[in-house]
């Protein structure tokens, strides 16, 4: 059942329809940022709404927690950002252009590519450095508030 509701999720996102829940997304503003980050693809789709409606949408390889370091699965909306952001855990490791969705947990980037693509991180959701500066940027335009990030397996 929770496969089939992440199908339909990204399904939602992907041909951007509004579900109840994103309905205050579309209602009075249509700008929005949508990120859908697939755990077992290893990949972020994020679409982003402009002013008139018009969508863009783009596909980023990622990196995703290991074994032990699971990202969390659900939907949030980002709660703060960070440009230089560095690591108050893992040995103040740097995290630019961070996009916090979850305590403890973010989007950003990192210098580490070749990791890309396979679970590799402890638990924040890595891009290469030009794709999270896309990111941060559409988030930092649009607003936090009309931001939302779903994981899904």
């Amino acid at each position: 059942m929770r496969f089939i509701a992440a199908i339909v999720a990204a399904l939602i996102v992907a041909t951007s329809w509004p579900t109840t829940s994103q309905a205050g997304f579309f209602s009075r503003n249509k700008s929005a940022v949508i990120a859908t980050v697939s755990l077992s693809k290893q990949q972020m789709v994020v679409v982003v709404r402009d002013k008139r409606g018009r969508k863009q949408r783009q596909v980023f390889q990622v990196s995703t927690g290991k074994e032990g370091f699971e990202t969390p699965e659900g939907t949030w909306r980002a709660s703060w950002m960070a440009k230089d952001h560095r690591s108050d855990t893992y040995d103040n490791a740097p995290m630019p252009n961070s996009v916090f969705f979850s305590p403890g947990y973010a989007i950003h980037g990192t210098g580490e590519v070749s990791k890309l693509g396979r679970p590799a991180s402890h638990g924040c959701v890595r891009l290469a450095l030009s794709h999270s500066e896309y990111f941060f940027n559409k988030v930092a335009e649009i607003g936090m508030q009309r931001t939302k990030i779903t994981v899904v397996e």
